[in-house]
């Protein structure tokens, strides 16, 4: 389903994510999240953490009702509204990757609503 890449000759990923992965399959497109609660219609605006985890399970669900997971993520693309958050978010992200990481790519953005972090990602749907 997927595969990752690796060489010697280019630089080696100094976190969750691999140089380049292969994806054999459908593909799901996730745009962007944010971290709006959708029960509450709000998001915690003091705590990177809470808005990361919220804008995970935010995604999780979209993956979920695609008939995949985050274990068949191929890439994900992180916004955040200051580069200070990377840590924080980082440490939320390591608990829902799986290796072989997917690729990523993380940038500061300005974000709308006041929100801290937007992610998106690309999955595979396994078929039966």
């Amino acid at each position: 389903m997927r595969r990752q890449i690796f060489t010697e000759k280019g630089a080696k990923p100094v976190g969750p994510y691999s140089q380049a992965i292969v994806a054999d399959g459908p593909l799901v497109f996730v745009s962007g999240q944010g971290p709006i609660d959708p029960k509450t219609g709000t998001f915690d605006k003091n705590d990177i953490g809470a808005q990361t985890r919220q804008v995970f399970e935010n995604i999780t669900v979209l993956l979920e009702a695609a008939g995949t997971s985050w274990a068949n993520v191929v890439r994900v693309g992180v916004f955040l509204s200051d580069m200070k958050n990377f840590a924080a978010m980082n440490e939320v992200y390591k608990t829902y990757v799986t290796a072989p990481y997917p690729a990523r790519t993380t940038v500061q953005a300005q974000l709308p609503g006041g929100i801290d972090v937007e992610v998106d990602c690309i999955a595979i749907v396994p078929q039966t």
